[in-house]
């Protein structure tokens, strides 16, 4: 009995080729490659700092004012802290950092001694990861002592906020929020009373 042409035929198995066997084991390793490829181009973004004011190791004549840290780009200003300690370990360090463009600024207080100086200092880069780092510098004086005149708060008595803002102790008085209650509610009553009306005609 001859059998038909059309009968179904054995499915073939598939042959791999040393091309193919190639392919199925470098595949994996490509995509390894190209995933530290990415890694290690994140890591080499991170910022840099890239000069100080002082510089690190110099010797200057007088503390400064405040410490300068330049960086390679700008970094955040969430979580950046700049600690200059004295020989001692007494930090002399006075409000937050203030990042200006790539440069981050922290002020000195006043009285800071002669001296060796230590400034700690860390900061989130601008991709996110935190860098941090250590300077040093030498003051062959310190700062002066007398506090800055226009840090000195005066207190202002009752009387005086009274005077200095009038209009402001007036409006005060008159309960505008309980106004303001009450003509929302007698409109919403009205509303209400409009609307049983109509119904009560439409029922008749």
């Amino acid at each position: 009995m001859a059998f038909s042409a059309f009968s179904p035929s054995r499915p073939r198995r598939r042959r791999w080729t040393s091309a193919g066997r190639a392919r199925v084991v470098l595949t994996p390793g490509l995509i390894l490659l190209i995933l530290l490829g990415l890694a290690a181009g994140s890591a080499a973004a991170h910022d840099e700092l890239s000069g100080s004011n002082p510089a690190d190791g110099a010797t200057v004549a007088a503390v400064p004012g405040a410490i300068e840290l330049t960086f390679s780009s700008v970094p955040s200003g969430l979580g950046a802290q700049v600690e200059v300690l004295d020989a001692e370990g007494e930090s002399w360090s006075e409000g937050p950092v203030r990042i200006t463009d790539n440069t981050a600024e922290q002020s000195v207080r006043a009285g800071a001694p002669a001296g060796e100086y230590t400034v700690n200092w860390r900061v989130v880069s601008s991709d996110s990861h935190p860098i941090e780092g250590v300077l040093t510098f030498t003051a062959e004086s310190g700062t002066s002592a007398t506090p800055d005149s226009a840090g000195t708060a005066v207190p202002i008595t009752p009387a005086e906020a009274e005077e200095e803002s009038p209009q402001a102790a007036g409006t005060s008085d008159f309960p505008w929020s309980i106004a303001v209650m009450a003509i929302v509610l007698l409109s919403l009553a009205a509303v209400l009373a409009t609307t049983a009306r109509k119904r009560l005609g439409a029922s008749r």
